[in-house]
């Protein structure tokens, strides 16, 4: 694989399980508990059992190590491990992974998986805290005595830049809450089921980091996601329509850092999701066009506009008013604005339900699904389609 040509991963893996526990503000329960039900009931959909697994895949901010959660679930021997680092950003790089894994004969069926009780227990919206030195917290360091202490208030930078280069006011940012939300209130699983906004919600809720209001940064969440992966051809002996892996990349940008790359060329795009959009564009031979769904990660809404913009859907400042104008269904679970805040993996989960048709925002005819990960940050992104 390359950032200069296609790669030949596409086709050769899919995901034919998806489960996940619910998602709640306090669980009441262990990580290492969240992950195994997950794991679960990701088998269970698969038509699987727990002897099948050789492979298990998951974020390097996981607190449930592989062993531990092979030895819970039930699982045996093991012939492939990897975690993925930078944290939302491997949600889709996970897959990739286990795609990899599968695609070559290291393992045969792998899981992948993240829980963590992210409300209840350590919150990452409150900031840098108690931090062991790292390469990565020198680079932070630069920034905090400022008062850059929290992802929202890094992410507020870029979005400062980008409304004044196009001209645009933080209302803007509004378009992405109120598409999310709306999902939300349709799909029972979704934290605010019930419960949609409109553009004045949006704009009387209270300052978090200006231009960032109280809508426009996800909620926090308790729960647990997981994924199976296995060969196309495994996946067509198994009771579920297969979500096919038509491409994966991961991608990081110039001068990338997490959260703070201010000392780029600009401010108002996200390099990291361009390298990824150069790449599944690539090695898919598909285009903005060719997608059906766009399952897109939203921990802050400007980062929605900024990757519309970084795929091609529309021109740079013209995120807004794509996604106003219902051009392309968005996030149709709710996002981790409205459904959970689980690292983008529930993300992955709704990219799946659009392809076998059974999501409550079902988009009639969705062959193709594109999901992307944290933003931001190193990152990565799927396409994924029906078999044939």
């Amino acid at each position: 694989m390359s950032v200069r040509r296609a790669d030949t991963l596409g086709g050769k893996a899919a995901i034919v399980g998806i489960g996940a526990t619910e998602f709640s503000k306090n669980s009441g329960r262990s990580e290492l508990k969240l992950a195994v039900e997950a794991v679960g009931a990701a088998l269970d959909d698969a038509g699987l059992t727990p002897a099948d697994v050789d492979g298990l895949v998951t974020f390097t901010m996981d607190t449930s190590p592989e062993i531990t959660v092979a030895q819970a679930a039930g699982i045996g021997e093991l012939s492939f491990f990897s975690r993925i680092h930078y944290g939302g950003g491997a949600a889709c790089a996970t897959v990739q992974q286990a795609a990899l894994a599968v695609a070559s004969g290291v393992a045969d069926v792998v899981v992948c998986y993240r829980a963590f009780n992210e409300r209840s227990g350590r919150r990452f919206g409150s900031g840098v805290q108690r931090r062991e030195p790292t390469a990565e917290g020198a680079a932070l360091g630069w920034n905090l005595p400022s008062g850059l202490l929290t992802p929202a208030s890094w992410v507020a930078m870029a979005a400062q830049r980008y409304l004044h280069t196009y001209g645009l006011e933080p209302e803007v940012f509004g378009q992405v809450a109120v598409v999310d939300r709306l999902h939300a209130a349709r799909n029972p699983a979704a934290y605010f089921h019930g419960q949609p906004i409109t553009l004045a919600d949006h704009a009387a809720s209270r300052w978090i980091v200006e231009p960032l209001r109280l809508l426009d940064c996800c909620q926090e969440t308790d729960g647990g996601q997981a994924l199976v992966v296995t060969s196309v051809e495994r996946a067509r002996d198994l009771p579920r329509p297969p979500a096919v892996v038509v491409a994966a990349a991961q991608g990081a940008g110039r001068s990338q850092e997490q959260m703070t790359s201010f000392y780029r060329d600009g401010l108002t795009g996200l390099p990291e999701t361009g390298v990824v959009a150069r790449q599944l564009w690539r090695s898919s031979g598909l285009a903005p066009a060719d997608i059906d769904v766009g399952i897109l990660y939203d921990h802050f809404t400007p980062f929605v506009l900024m990757q519309l913009e970084e795929f091609g859907f529309c021109g740079p400042g013209e995120g807004g008013a794509f996604v106003a104008a219902d051009a392309l269904p968005l996030n149709t679970h709710g996002g981790q604005l409205g459904e959970a805040y689980l690292h983008g993996m529930n993300g992955i989960a709704e990219a799946v339900r659009q392809i076998r048709g059974t999501s409550v925002n079902q988009v009639a005819g969705a062959a193709r699904s594109l999901v992307t990960a944290g933003t931001g940050v190193p990152t990565s992104g799927l396409i994924l389609g029906a078999d044939g």
